[in-house]
């Protein structure tokens, strides 16, 4: 070792210096994508969370019972819970939907969890929102509800159900 020169010396620290940064940018990159799966976990979890909300239950319990494309007039005519429930499922998949456009939670996670769910409300509640929009003269009243509900329309029917198309799944 005594006959290494400055130059060898040198040599070697910027060989150690490149495989740091070598190690380092890998080391970041395993980094980044736990942060980003740690992310999505904790995505899944807040969706999840929704969905034990029990007016949320309650409002679409409720809504099971009225006909598809129902306006806001035979929707109030029902009794005030009914309005209520349509304002209580809209509001919460429309923060869904903003989440997905956003990129915050991807849309395959949040259909897998509500797309059914999301796919009749959307139609059920169409015309209601319609008139409440006319009414309020607010045209982007539920507006992400609406995008999540056209896209959980057009990706459901691309695919059988899951307990259809998982059938055979064992653990």
């Amino acid at each position: 070792m005594n006959d290494l020169t400055l130059n060898d010396w040198a040599d070697l620290a910027e060989v150690v210096s490149a495989l740091s940064i070598v190690g380092g940018l890998i080391y970041g990159y395993f980094q980044i994508r736990y942060f980003q799966k740690q992310q999505l976990d904790t995505v899944a979890s807040n969706l999840t969370q929704t969905f034990y909300s029990k007016d949320l239950a309650q409002a679409l319990a409720l809504l099971q019972e009225v006909p598809d494309g129902i306006g806001a007039t035979e929707m109030r005519l029902k009794g005030a819970q009914y309005p209520e429930a349509a304002v209580i499922v809209t509001t919460s998949f429309e923060t869904m939907g903003l989440l997905v456009y956003k990129g915050i939670a991807p849309l395959d996670l949040v259909l897998d969890m509500a797309g059914g769910i999301i796919t009749v409300m959307h139609r059920r509640l169409a015309q209601w929102q319609s008139d409440i929009r006319i009414e309020q003269d607010q045209p982007s009243w539920a507006e992400w509800f609406d995008w999540l509900g056209e896209r959980a329309i057009r990706e459901k029917n691309r695919e059988p159900p899951a307990h259809v198309k998982h059938r055979n799944w064992q653990p």
